[in-house]
């Protein structure tokens, strides 16, 4: 393997010390220009690379954010980190991406990296596994500005943005009741992590609203995963009578289910209409197309970056309130229009 070149390599081929060196490639107003110029060509020659790390020890900034997310194959995630990148693009900032893949182990694991690198800042949604916190309470400790979005925890007290997950579950929830549904499924996640908690207050001040009970029995908890979808859907069709809508916090669950009951013969949505949540690509290649509550995904990566970037800037005259709360579009497609 090809050893890197240092400043040491170039100081000796120079014949100059290591800190000239060092002053020269920092553009230090003591070091002549002739000497700025002699090093910056040797650097080039010898395909210098500055060591990013040491150079965040030594001046306490690294311009670079750490991001987490729960999973990058997920459309939703991948597009918060892309409105993420269009705003700190130009600012001179680098983004590091991990991903927890919903494993408590493995986001202790990606903060603990973070820090260890240096970052000036950290963007989390947190794990369907997290119920201790005290890794964040670490980053807060240590004064990195830290921003949550999606999956939030108000108890930090720090910078958040998030979509209003009860009113798009209420949204949701209303269009089939207007569809004449009545009898209809909610498909709820992990009750540690609040957009689910709020996603099912929706669905069930929806019910309320219009004089349907609320029947626990079909309100059905999961990890809300494809797979998860195909179990369910298998137990719904035992039921009788067979409820007439589902609506799933995620639309990969939805999906799933769907997949089950018209192999099943059930018609989609005439006996059963469905509704998912995040409005995923694949949303609308699927057959009926899913109706799903979109999250607004690229503007929330904004928002974010932009609370980072006043957290750290806080004589800013524009500073964005610590919570911002995004309003969500129900996007309607075939799966859920039982009324022509």
């Amino acid at each position: 393997m090809k050893k890197k070149t240092t400043i040491y390599d170039i100081a000796e081929e120079l014949g100059v010390t290591a800190s000239t060196v060092s002053r020269a490639l920092n553009d230090h107003p003591n070091v002549k220009d002739s000497t700025k110029k002699l090093v910056m060509e040797k650097a080039k020659k010898m395909n210098y690379q500055p060591n990013s790390i040491a150079a965040a020890l030594r001046n306490g900034k690294s311009n670079t954010i750490g991001v987490i997310v729960p999973n990058m194959d997920r459309n939703f995630f991948a597009s918060v980190v892309r409105g993420i990148e269009n705003v700190v693009s130009d600012t001179g900032y680098n983004i590091i991406i991990c991903q927890s893949n919903d494993s408590l182990e493995k986001e202790r694991a990606n903060i603990n990296t973070l820090l260890e690198a240096q970052v000036d800042g950290i963007l989390a949604s947190y794990a369907k596994e997290t119920t201790d916190f005290s890794h964040y309470e670490e980053v807060i400790k240590r004064d990195v500005p830290l921003i949550l979005f999606d999956r939030v925890n108000d108890s930090l007290g720090v910078g958040a943005v998030i979509i209003d997950d009860y009113l798009g579950a209420f949204k949701a929830t209303e269009h089939l009741i207007k569809q004449g549904c009545r009898r209809i499924v909610h498909l709820s996640g992990p009750t540690n992590i609040s957009i689910y908690k709020e996603r099912r207050r929706g669905y069930e001040e929806a019910l309320q609203k219009y004089d349907i009970p609320v029947d626990e029995n079909l309100i059905i908890y999961s990890d809300l995963k494809l797979e998860d979808g195909y179990s369910i859907g298998k137990e719904l069709l035992k039921l009788d009578p067979l409820p007439d809508a589902i609506f799933s916090a995620s639309d990969f669950s939805a999906v799933g289910a769907m997949e089950v009951l018209k192999n099943a013969g059930i018609a989609i949505p005439e006996q059963v209409a469905i509704v998912g949540f995040s409005n995923e690509q694949f949303t609308s290649f699927v057959e009926p197309g899913l109706t799903s509550v979109d999250q607004r995904s690229i503007q929330m990566g904004s928002f974010t970056a932009k609370l980072f970037l006043d957290s750290i800037d806080k004589k800013s005259s524009t500073s964005l309130p610590p919570k911002i709360v995004l309003n969500p579009d129900l996007i309607v497609r075939k799966s859920s229009l039982k009324q022509k």
